[in-house]
C-alpha cells in the first residue's frame, strides 16, 4: 500500500502549482492533506476513483485536513473527543479492515511559544486517541506534527531551542508519543540520515540552501514496523513550504 501526506498550505493555491500533476503521478492508495484552508466544494478537483473525506476548520481559510482514498473507509471520525479541539479541523480518523489511518495537523506553538500550553494539551489528547485505537488494530499516523524531534531533524538546532517546533517541551511530547507504542517510519529506515527535511521557510532562500526542518511524519504501530517497505521525502516537489512525504507499507 502506498500512502502520501502533504501539508499544502492552502489547497486552492497549490492547485495552480502542479498539485494534480503530482497527485496523478503518485497514484497513491491514500493521499492525505493538511492545512487545506478551504471547505469542500470551494475548488474543482478531479478525484475520479477516490473517496473524499474532509475536516475543515470553522474559521474560513484556516487549518483543515482531507483524505482521498481509493478504498471506502468503514467509519470516519473528526477531531478528538474533547470539545476544545473541535474547531480547527486538525484530525481525521478513518477505520479500514486491517488498520486505522489518522491524518493530523498539530497546532503550532506560535512565536514566543504563546500557544504552547494548548499545543501540549492537544498532544496529550492526541496521544491518548492513538493509544486507544492501537488497542483495537494497528495504527498508521501521518501529517504535519509541527515538531522536529531530534537535532538531526533540523538544520540549525542550537539557535532554535527556544522556538516553536523545537522547544524541549514539544520534543519531549514526541518522545512520549513514540514511547507509547509507535515508530517514526523515516528514522526506522534512515536512523543517521542528515539533511532530510520536509519544511523550509519562505525567507532567506532557505529551500534552495536546504535550511529546513523535518516536521512531517508517518508513524506506525510498533508491532507493524517490520512491514515498512519504504519511507520517502519528495523534496523536489514544490508548491508549498512543505514537501510531500510517502510511506510504502505491507498491510
Amino acid at each position: 500500500m502506498k500512502l502520501i501526506s502533504w501539508n499544502v498550505n492552502g489547497l486552492r493555491a497549490v492547485m495552480n502549482k502542479g498539485f494534480m500533476n503530482f497527485f496523478r503521478a503518485a497514484d497513491a492508495d491514500i493521499f492525505c492533506l493538511q492545512e487545506t484552508k478551504m471547505q469542500p466544494g470551494q475548488a474543482e478537483l478531479d478525484l475520479a476513483g477516490y473517496e473524499e473525506y474532509w475536516n475543515s476548520a470553522v474559521k474560513k481559510g484556516y487549518s483543515g485536513t482531507a483524505v482521498f482514498s481509493k478504498n471506502k473507509a468503514i467509519a470516519v471520525s473528526l477531531n478528538l473527543d474533547q470539545e476544545e479541539h473541535g474547531q480547527e479541523g486538525r484530525v481525521l480518523t478513518l477505520e479500514y479492515d486491517r488498520f486505522y489511518l489518522i491524518n493530523a495537523y498539530a497546532p503550532n506553538a506560535q512565536r514566543g511559544l504563546t500557544r504552547l500550553d494548548y499545543r501540549l494539551a492537544w498532544q496529550d489528547d492526541f496521544c491518548a486517541h492513538l493509544v486507544n485505537l492501537d488497542r483495537k488494530k494497528p495504527v498508521v499516523v501521518c501529517g504535519d506534527m509541527n515538531v522536529a524531534h531530534h537535532e538531526i531533524d533540523i538544520k540549525n538546532p542550537k539557535s532554535n531551542v527556544a522556538n516553536a517546533g523545537f522547544s524541549p517541551q514539544e520534543r519531549a511530547k514526541m518522545t512520549e508519543l513514540l514511547a507509547a507504542g509507535f515508530v517514526d517510519s523515516f528514522r526506522f529506515l534512515n536512523p543517521d540520515k542528515a539533511g532530510a527535511y520536509t519544511w523550509w521557510s519562505y525567507m532567506f532562500d532557505a529551500r534552495a540552501k536546504n535550511v529546513g526542518w523535518r516536521i512531517d511524519y508517518f508513524l506506525v504501530s510498533e508491532r507493524i514496523k517490520d512491514r515498512i517497505q519504504d519511507a520517502l521525502i519528495y523534496s523536489e516537489v514544490i508548491g508549498s513550504d512543505h514537501c510531500p512525504i510517502g510511506l510504502e507499507l505491507c498491510i
